[in-house]
């Protein structure tokens, strides 16, 4: 299937399911895939039961509040794109082209003005759930929007090059309970929390929306999913991003053609000096080396 964009101009006659995996997506990685794609997954049968249109989305933002700079707007598309070829995710550009600072709260009051019937769903991991309590009103984000929160943890060894082929999920035998991972959010949205999936996308009639559209009369749910997902970041992709491109020895004229880069599966040799074909997709990582994209020189 094409990856294709969830517009604002997307609208059904029924209500639809819709999911939105926010970041900076700088690079996008396998782990941000994967998220989406379990959403999907999850939310499929459900949508195909209650007879539904589902839209699974990612949604670049075009700079993060808590952070100085991001790559260019036009390359982190560049690289969703290629990253969701041959998948259902799709791209939402509400935010990608706005001026910064764009804060998540004014995006979901946005897409529940849009859709104000269908069942809006944010996906975050559980270390953006702690922290809302720091974001711009991000406690009133179930105003308008349920959440779905991924319960991983960050592994400090993901590139340890003693041991780049070491289980980088985290053990689900060391895996805390819900009731745990329930416990760890900020008070006002603990009684919140659902069991399934299901409770999320309970179809909001016409009663349920008010007069403005921008918010429900009842507060979204979270549903706390604690199955393991690949624990890495951008920002340590980034950094070894940066050493490859030191040994390939590939920053020579700024005007350097693309015929010229070494071939695709050299580059993408997984060792232990480069894991990072564990977590990049290859058309991405070639897009990456094909624009010098996160060498040292754009830091100099």
């Amino acid at each position: 299937m094409p990856n294709t964009t969830d517009s604002l101009d997307d609208k059904t006659s029924r209500p639809a399911i819709r999911a939105y995996l926010g970041g900076s997506f700088d690079p996008v990685h396998q782990g941000h895939v994967q998220m989406a794609m379990y959403v999907y997954e999850r939310l499929l049968p459900i949508a195909e039961g209650q007879q539904r249109d589902l839209h699974v989305s990612l949604l670049p933002n075009s700079r993060s509040p808590f952070k100085q700079k991001s790559t260019d707007a036009h390359h982190r598309l560049a690289m969703l794109t290629l990253a969701t070829l041959e998948t259902p995710i799709q791209i939402n550009e509400l935010e990608l082209w706005q001026t910064p600072p764009v804060y998540t709260i004014d995006s979901v009051r946005t897409l529940r003005e849009r859709y104000p019937h269908d069942s809006l769903i944010f996906i975050i991991g559980m270390d953006s759930a702690l922290s809302l309590p720091h974001w711009k009103e991000g406690l009133a984000l179930t105003n308008h929007v349920n959440l779905w929160i991924f319960s991983r943890s960050h592994v400090s060894r993901i590139f340890d090059k003693d041991d780049v082929d070491n289980d980088i999920l985290p053990d689900p035998e060391n895996m805390p309970n819900t009731n745990t991972i329930q416990a760890k959010l900020p008070a006002p949205l603990q009684s919140l929390v659902v069991g399934t999936p299901t409770e999320l996308v309970t179809p909001i009639t016409k009663a349920l929306a008010t007069n403005t559209g921008l918010k429900n009369t009842q507060q979204g749910h979270i549903y706390i999913d604690a199955r393991p997902v690949a624990a890495v970041s951008s920002t340590q992709i980034r950094e070894q991003l940066q050493s490859v491109q030191d040994r390939l020895n590939i920053m020579q004229a700024a005007d350097r053609q693309m015929t010229s880069i070494p071939p695709i599966n050299d580059i993408m040799s997984h060792t232990a000096n480069n894991p990072l074909p564990k977590w990049l997709n290859p058309a991405v990582y070639h897009y990456i080396i094909a624009h010098q994209l996160y060498s040292a020189a754009q830091f100099r």
